[in-house]
């Protein structure tokens, strides 16, 4: 007997995406729509694979909904996969865990929803398919709570869904914290995990597979995004696959200008990258994060035209497509070893000194770490994070104003 099952997780409907910052109207509603066009993606594809049954794994929702229409539209495509015959077997995650949901609505039939208070087993008699899943009572659960889940069943074909982040080695804070070993010893013959942002099959015997989520929502989350397609013949995993849903992507480059004679010969670099990440796209909206590295005597020269650099980018990106966004541009070139003093005709300004002496001023210091720290207050999570501090903020800031000020007495305005 052969059968196919779709295994998804985070889907985060209406979450916002994380730092697009993008002030076209009509580029900003492309990727915010993108969220739910993934999930109608899955219902699309699992629909027409005429696959056995659905998972998701935690995470629907982002927390509350901010009004009804959120569920409602999560309810209307469960009713799609029921008229399809397909039942759909859920587990709630962090973000969606019940004490944080204050509304809810009756779903289809067909959506079997775990329960919180242990681990409790549903059963698909004509295919032989016992599958097992706790769903989160609140944010944080107790250390034992993958000790709820039940011994397989005995010449059935069992799979575990679990919102988990392992060993919390991922990069994911670490809910319901469990290894290999321990899901090992329960003898399910497929792990769907959740909380992961990230598709990795950690092990195939047994199969212990995170799909990732099903649409980036920040360009920490770069790349293809989806579902995972799994082929189960004879009472045992063929193949996983994951398949692509999302609606818009998120891409991360480096473009190298250490041999660029000039600004313009950058921006035809920058042109050529921003065409071949399209073109990787598929057809979808991108937002595209550009760094420009390489050590290069344009150095301090790009520093101080970094805003001009980045909306000529966003122009040439508009060129190649309607729907491609450079969310930021990033100057990581360097200065060669050795660069001609910056002054101007027979001035004696000393920028290096000049920066220096501020930087190591304690008073300066104290004033850059406040504002620093007001800043990071006002940021959501993933951009605080990014966000240096202390002194390797104090230095970064630095050299950034160092390097404006060389960049523009390197090139001075027309008429100075």
């Amino acid at each position: 007997m052969q059968f196919t099952f779709f295994h998804a997780a985070d889907l985060h409907i209406d979450s916002p995406l994380a730092g697009l910052n993008c002030k076209d109207a009509a580029v900003a509603a492309r990727f915010a729509r993108a969220g739910r066009r993934a999930v109608e993606a899955l219902i699309d594809e699992t629909i027409a694979a005429k696959a056995a049954f659905l998972l998701i794994c935690g995470d629907i929702f982002d927390g509350d909904w901010k009004d009804v229409t959120t569920g409602l539209y999560f309810v209307r495509e469960l009713g799609r996969l029921e008229r399809a015959g397909i039942p759909a077997f859920i587990v709630k995650g962090n973000h969606d865990a019940e004490s944080l949901m204050s509304k809810s609505l009756p779903y289809p039939e067909s959506a079997r929803i775990f329960p919180t208070l242990g681990a409790d087993s549903f059963e698909i008699e004509s295919l032989r398919i016992a599958l097992h899943g706790r769903s989160f009572p609140r944010r944080l659960v107790d250390p034992n709570f993958v000790a709820s889940y039940p011994a397989r069943r005995e010449g059935w074909f069992n799979i575990g869904l679990l919102h988990t982040a392992l060993d919390g080695s991922r990069g994911h804070e670490s809910y319901a914290p469990c290894g290999v070993e321990d899901l090992k010893r329960f003898g399910y013959d497929y792990w769907a995990l959740g909380h992961v942002h990230a598709a990795e099959e950690v092990c195939r015997d047994p199969w212990i597979v995170y799909p990732g989520n099903l649409q980036g929502r920040s360009v920490r989350e770069t790349g293809p995004k989806g579902a995972m397609r799994v082929t189960v013949a004879d009472g045992r995993v063929v193949e996983t696959r994951l398949v692509a849903l999302d609606a818009a992507r998120w891409t991360r480059a480096s473009i190298d200008v250490s041999d660029c004679q000039d600004e313009a010969e950058a921006l035809t670099r920058i042109e050529a990258r921003l065409r071949d990440e399209h073109a990787g796209a598929e057809g979808r909206p991108l937002a595209a994060r550009l760094s420009l590295v390489g050590a290069t005597p344009l150095h301090a020269r790009f520093v101080a035209r970094r805003e001009a650099i980045e909306a000529d980018a966003r122009a040439i990106g508009f060129r190649v497509a309607d729907d491609l966004w450079v969310e930021q541009i990033s100057i990581a070139t360097r200065a060669p070893p050795l660069r001609p003093r910056a002054s101007f005709e027979a001035d004696a300004l000393d920028v290096e000194a000049l920066v220096r002496e501020a930087a190591e001023d304690p008073k300066f210091a104290s004033v850059i770490n406040d504002l620093m720290a007001q800043i990071a207050d006002k940021l959501p999570r993933d951009l605080r994070e990014q966000m240096p501090h202390g002194d390797e903020a104090l230095n970064l800031l630095a050299n950034e104003a160092r390097d404006r000020l060389i960049g523009e007495i390197a090139d001075p305005p027309s008429g100075a």
